[in-house]
């Protein structure tokens, strides 16, 4: 029997084993210089002057909001198709989410955005889903008319870039690094900057207030990272170019070999933006010989994971809609996005003949 292809797989060896072995022999578990190192690393990558790791990536858009001090009355503007961390953490932070609609390539449709903003919309907060940068020329175009922050959910798009710019430098970057992203410490997060201040204000939230020990000088919270976990990352950041090539291979290999399947629709990569592919997702419309639904259960019953993210908007679950900080705007872009999107596996482990049996399979379930 065929070997079952996971739609996700994290890959750790001997150097992450190495490094998670030097911090326990140091006695220095919390945060230290692995976290250091880790930072300045993820900083050079991101082509910024600050990376500020933090305990999780909801963490990270939590403490970067915090970080810019908004108007008690703010409000931020964002994608409904997402996962939910992106909404509940503008809550957390104390602000009103306004949703603008997607485009057809799932990130935040730069022409929805002018319709719901308000004079309170303190904060564009654009998603690049799937590993694909959102159009942050148009967006941040729309940022600066208006005198109003960026903040990016670069959550699954470590080192995504447009025109050679790497995400989380177009305005205060939120990464995260959870077991099954790109880039992988089990549980954590990066915030990226390159205002000095914020910079400062976040280490501050991160550690009580505290900038020496003992002096409280703002309100502040535990958001820091362990040393144990930035020692996982560090070694995937030495071989980290290879796997987004490797995942690349693997996105082209499913799109050749899927084109023109009656229904079905291969994402697209728009001129000048690099995807890093964190997940490969199609469209499964009315046209195709199976349903979505239908489609993933017979993957499945032939060794093939694949993965519906996102099943709603996240303006369809019942404690968005009534909750008071959150306006319900409807997105029928992503309405429709959610009733036909389907996850392959594309992830780096992929050999090319295990992502050939994924075209062959699909094939033959649609045709």
């Amino acid at each position: 029997m065929a070997q079952t292809l996971s739609i996700s797989h994290v890959q750790l060896g001997a150097a992450e084993e190495r490094s998670v072995v030097e911090v326990l022999r140091s006695g220095q578990l919390a945060q230290g210089p692995k976290v250091e190192e880790l930072e300045h690393r993820f900083a050079k990558l991101t082509q910024v002057a600050h990376a500020v790791a933090v305990s999780n990536g909801t963490v990270a858009l939590i403490a970067a909001l915090q970080a810019l001090r908004l108007d008690g009355d703010f409000e931020v503007i964002t994608s409904p198709f997402t996962f939910v961390a992106t909404v509940s953490a503008v809550v957390a932070a104390g602000g009103t989410v306004r949703f603008a609609d997607v485009a057809d390539d799932f990130t935040l449709d730069p022409g929805c955005v002018e319709a719901v903003r308000t004079p309170r919309c303190a904060v564009l907060l654009p998603v690049h889903l799937y590993g694909l940068p959102a159009d942050m020329g148009a967006l941040g175009t729309i940022a600066q008319r208006h005198g109003i922050h960026v903040v990016e959910d670069a959550a699954q798009a470590h080192g995504a870039a447009i025109d050679g710019r790497p995400v989380g430098s177009f305005g205060t970057g939120c990464f995260s690094l959870y077991a099954t992203k790109n880039l992988t410490t089990g549980e954590g997060g990066l915030v990226t900057t390159d205002r000095d201040d914020v910079a400062e204000r976040l280490r501050l939230l991160r550690n009580h207030g505290m900038r020496n020990r003992y002096e409280y000088e703002v309100l502040g919270y535990n958001y820091r990272m362990t040393d144990l976990q930035a020692a996982v990352g560090l070694p995937q950041l030495d071989r980290y170019d290879e796997t987004v090539r490797r995942r690349q291979r693997n996105a082209a290999i499913l799109s050749e070999g899927l084109a023109g399947v009656d229904g079905l629709a291969v994402p697209w990569v728009p001129h000048g933006r690099s995807d890093v592919w964190h997940q490969y997702t199609v469209r499964v419309g009315d046209g195709a010989r199976l349903g979505r639904d239908a489609l993933c259960a017979g993957l499945r019953e032939r060794g093939i994971e694949s993965r519906v993210y996102y099943p709603k908007p996240v303006y369809g679950y019942a404690w968005c809609r009534h909750h008071p900080a959150v306006r319900a705007d409807r997105a029928p872009v992503a309405e429709a996005m959610a009733r036909e999107v389907l996850s392959l596996p594309v992830h780096a482990g992929l050999s090319d003949s295990d992502a050939g049996r994924i075209v062959d399979e699909v094939r033959g379930l649609l045709t």
